[in-house]
């Protein structure tokens, strides 16, 4: 459910933007309302099956290899942000390119779609008792159901928890959200191709590697050795795969801004 009122919000907001056209370079959206309805079928196939191979291949832990259909059973859970807007990228750029067009002024009517997404998602996450944070004994740490979740060596009685869901929906959705929308009117951003869109790669990518510290390690890649469930360590000090996967955004997005705001208005 939260897919789909994220995806509907989302169309919303592309129908609003793109119907405001001196919100745009030139005074020309990237795209028109008919355009927009077809470019919706590609974007939910490329979240659907970008997100499910993402997880699959990024934190899957070689299950694939083993079991070739594991890939199709969607049912059984396991989708990736990063995976899905790999998805959403390719989908995008083959739309945009058989119809001629602007890429950079696409992605960046996408980016302002996607963080009431992001948003509900995270908050699905929270309601469902899922990817919740490590221990703590902060006032506001919760305390979710199931023995995984209490599995807390060194605690005795109820664990707490980071509600790291919520630091995620607060992060990538209501203020990464609110920030794009303020360089939209208040700096008419829309009127610099590529800078929306690096703003978002950028943020999420910064707001995904901050919260990662405050969020529970993935279990297929958690071992006596390394209960942090690093991918990629130097001793004691090591980055998670949210954490790897989320570096090279912040990279991409910084330069995708610089482009921008290097190319003449």
């Amino acid at each position: 459910l939260a897919y789909i009122a994220g995806i509907l919000i989302g169309y919303w907001i592309l129908r609003r933007i793109t119907g405001r056209p001196r919100l745009w370079k030139d005074d020309s959206p990237a795209l028109d309302r008919k355009r927009l309805d077809d470019l919706m079928v590609w974007l939910i196939l490329g979240i659907v099956l970008g997100g499910r191979l993402g997880y699959v291949l990024f934190y899957g832990g070689g299950q694939f290899l083993r079991d070739p259909l594991s890939i199709l059973r969607v049912w059984e859970g396991g989708m990736s942000f990063h995976g899905g807007l790999l998805g959403v990228a390719v989908a995008a750029a083959v739309f945009g390119l058989r119809h001629n067009l602007p890429l950079t002024g696409l992605a960046d009517g996408l980016a302002l779609a996607a963080p009431p997404g992001l948003f509900l998602g995270r908050i699905a996450n929270f309601i469902n008792a899922e990817l919740w944070g490590k221990p703590t004994d902060l006032p506001w740490g919760v305390i979710f159901p199931g023995s995984a979740a209490q599995d807390c060596p060194g605690i005795e009685g109820a664990c707490a928890r980071h509600p790291s869901q919520i630091y995620e929906a607060g992060l990538e959705g209501l203020l990464l959200g609110a920030i794009l929308l303020w360089l939209v009117h208040a700096r008419c951003w829309l009127k610099r191709p590529g800078a929306i869109v690096g703003v978002f790669i950028a943020g999420y990518g910064a707001s995904r590697f901050a919260v990662e510290f405050f969020r529970q390690a993935d279990a297929q890649f958690v071992t006596a050795g390394n209960p942090e469930g690093h991918v990629v360590s130097a001793g004691p000090v090591g980055v998670t795969m949210g954490q790897l996967l989320s570096l090279p955004m912040v990279a991409l997005g910084l330069l995708v801004l610089f482009l921008a705001f290097r190319s003449r208005q």
